[in-house]
C-alpha cells in the first residue's frame, strides 16, 4: 500500500515543474525516482528516472501532484538533499545538493558518504 513520507527530500519550484512537465507529455509516467547505487569515482552514484510508480517498500513523497519514489536503502543517503533544476548555458538537467555527501567529484553525478 502506498503511504505518503514526511518531507525528508525537498524538491525546488523549478524541479517539480520540469517533472510535471515530463509527466503531462508522457502520461505513462506515476513519478520520478531519486535514488543512490555503488558506483562513480567517489563511491556512489545518484539515481534519477522517471516510472511508472512505486515499486514495493518505496517511499513516496509528495510535491503538489508530483511523486518521488525512494527505496529504503537510498533513503540514508538522500535525507536532507535539495532537488534542482536548472537550465542555462552552463547545463541542463536535475541539479542534487546533499549535506551528506563528504565529498563529490568534478561532474557532480557521484559522491562518498
Amino acid at each position: 500500500m502506498e503511504e505518503t513520507a514526511r518531507m525528508t527530500i525537498e524538491l525546488t519550484p523549478n524541479a517539480i515543474k520540469r517533472v510535471r512537465l515530463v509527466m503531462q507529455q508522457k502520461p505513462e509516467i506515476g513519478g520520478l525516482r531519486l535514488g543512490v547505487q555503488g558506483g562513480g569515482c567517489s563511491g556512489f552514484s545518484y539515481v534519477t528516472q522517471f516510472e511508472s510508480g512505486p515499486r514495493p517498500n518505496d517511499q513516496v513523497f509528495d510535491y503538489e501532484g508530483v511523486k518521488v519514489f525512494v527505496d529504503p536503502k537510498s533513503i540514508v543517503y538522500l535525507q536532507g538533499m535539495t532537488l534542482d533544476y536548472k537550465s542555462d548555458l552552463m547545463q541542463q538537467g536535475f541539479v542534487i545538493h546533499n549535506p551528506n555527501a563528504k565529498s563529490t567529484c568534478g561532474c557532480g553525478t557521484s559522491f562518498s558518504a
